[in-house]
């Protein structure tokens, strides 16, 4: 039959030259010429797209069975069966190079990855007390939205089954303001310069290219309607305003996550007549996937808004865009993390006490090729010695941290931090989906010194969103989780152990007396 069928007689071919090249490079029993090769070959192929992962960030199993095969398919490489190669004229490696880089990650890599020691925490409320909404019991959560609106004290919300955008007063009732085309995932609220609440939608929870999602802008006024602004965006997950030419008219800058397309944009307002068509011109910062979240300063005080981004998939890392004053921007990197790290939130906040704004970074992002614990999973600080040059001065291992939000909770004047993780371990630590660090007993010239509280939440959600605004209006920072509990876990045999209902809840700060009841 083999005679008869030229493409089985290749595949024939590529897989006993596959098989034979493994029989090679057992033989060679990891010498330091072969594995040299492997790093080499690695580092040209791999560098392209995202900084070089060693390979003691991830065990044998997952880089043999996960990681490789889908570089392998990035490398035009064919994969069959999970981990059988085949390569075609346009794969970028040979059988030969190709086995020497799978062999390099496979001899160095761990059997299993160390799990971090000695982290604990306090387990008690800190100061902050469980408040529940009033819902219905029937329905599992998908919240993907949760945000506090202290001017008016409401907590909005959007889910994945009922797309639309609901307030909530008091915890009591929940009225739909607006329906939308898919969930909210994001909103900026009104301000004295920007009158309108910008709306992000994703378009959906599948990580593909045809994903599409919307951007809306709404006045906060009764019966107002949400106005499109943009709806070909790929999984678009944050919008801010920006007037980045400063000619009077509001622009919005987008982080699109994408796929493997996406970017950082800016939807520019056209003036009079140019937008009889369409109101807006999309405008590219950087055109790369994973673009999560951005915040707008003017990092070079010259009087222009500049940018940093978080970008979160492959080429991992956080990049400062510095207006250039003539309608674009000028580069530049200021920390790299490998492509497994899985980043996914940041904040640009003082945190040292130096005057100097600080990276609070957290990486735990899971859904990918590499769904284990990860002992690299956690909170970050980087704390900026000089111009927008930083360094690490702590880290705390939680795995699968989901996002960190820094405020000064107990009033005492430094910088607390609350993290939730959705890929938490829930069979051996559920308490780190929520931990609360209490800032003690730094200076301008210590490293920040934290402790972590376990505050017993766990049971009563998995937090996939959080937001930190004062609430209840008494002069200290409250704090709303939203629950998702439909699907995505990781962890084999795992079932929920925590409400699956409540679409969020608030823990609301006691520091300061007075609280209304």
């Amino acid at each position: 039959m083999l005679r008869n069928c030229p493409r089985l007689q290749y595949y024939f071919f590529q897989i006993s030259a596959f098989l034979c090249l493994c029989n090679l490079s057992c033989r060679t029993n990891g010498s330091e010429e072969s594995l040299a090769e492997g790093k080499a070959l690695a580092e040209k192929y791999c560098s392209n797209c995202h900084q070089l992962p060693d390979p003691a960030l991830l065990d044998k199993n997952t880089w043999t069975n996960g990681v490789l095969p889908a570089m392998a398919e990035q490398l035009g490489i064919e994969v069959l069966e999970g981990n059988i190669y085949l390569h075609h004229q346009q794969s970028a490696l040979s059988s030969a190079d190709w086995t020497k880089l799978i062999h390099y990650y496979q001899t160095l890599a761990p059997d299993t990855l160390q799990v971090p020691n000695g982290y604990k925490q306090t387990r008690d409320w800190a100061g902050f007390e469980l408040k529940q909404p009033k819902v219905e019991l029937s329905a599992v959560s998908s919240t993907l939205l949760v945000a506090i609106d202290s001017s008016k004290q409401r907590i909005y919300t959007s889910d994945l089954e009922n797309p639309g955008l609901y307030i909530s007063d008091q915890l009591k009732t929940r009225k739909l303001i607006t329906t939308l085309p898919s969930s909210a995932i994001n909103i900026c609220f009104p301000t004295p310069k920007n009158p309108e609440m910008a709306i992000t939608c994703m378009g959906g929870m599948r990580a593909l290219d045809i994903t599409k999602g919307q951007i809306f802008t709404m006045n906060n006024k009764a019966g107002a309607k949400a106005e499109m602004i943009s709806h070909d965006l790929i999984r678009p997950i944050q919008s801010l305003p920006i007037d980045y030419n400063r000619d009077g008219l509001q622009d919005y800058l987008v982080c699109a996550f994408g796929h493997n397309r996406g970017g950082l944009y800016i939807l520019k307002q056209l003036p009079g007549k140019q937008a009889a068509e369409s109101k807006f011109e999309k405008v590219v910062v950087r055109e790369m996937p994973g673009a999560t979240q951005s915040y707008i300063r003017d990092l070079n005080a010259d009087g222009w808004p500049d940018i940093m981004t978080l970008f979160a998939h492959a080429d991992e890392g956080i990049w400062v865009f510095i207006n250039d004053q003539k309608g674009g921007f000028t580069e530049k990197n200021v920390l790299r993390f490998p492509s497994v790290y899985g980043s996914s939130s940041f904040q640009f906040v003082d945190v040292t006490q130096d005057g100097k704004p600080d990276i609070v970074y957290t990486a735990g992002d899971n859904s990918d090729f590499s769904r284990i614990l990860k002992p690299y999973h956690g909170l970050y600080i980087f704390e900026q010695t000089e111009n927008l040059t930083f360094r690490q001065s702590y880290f705390y291992p939680i795995n699968g941290c989901t996002k960190a939000m820094a405020a000064d909770f107990d009033k005492d004047g430094d910088m607390d931090i609350a993290t939730i993780a959705f890929f938490a371990d829930f069979q051996k630590k559920p308490e780190e989906g929520f931990l609360y660090f209490e800032q003690t007993g730094a200076t301008p010239k210590q490293k920040p010194n934290f402790e972590p509280h376990a505050v017993p939440v766990d049971k009563n959600g998995r937090w996939i969103c959080m937001d930190v605004e004062d609430y209840d209006g008494d002069g200290d920072d409250d704090i709303v989780l939203g629950n998702f509990s439909k699907g995505f876990l990781n962890q084999e045999s795992l079932k929920p152990t925590w409400d699956v209902h409540v679409p969020y809840v608030v823990l609301e700060n006691k520091t300061l007396p007075g609280t209304p009841q």
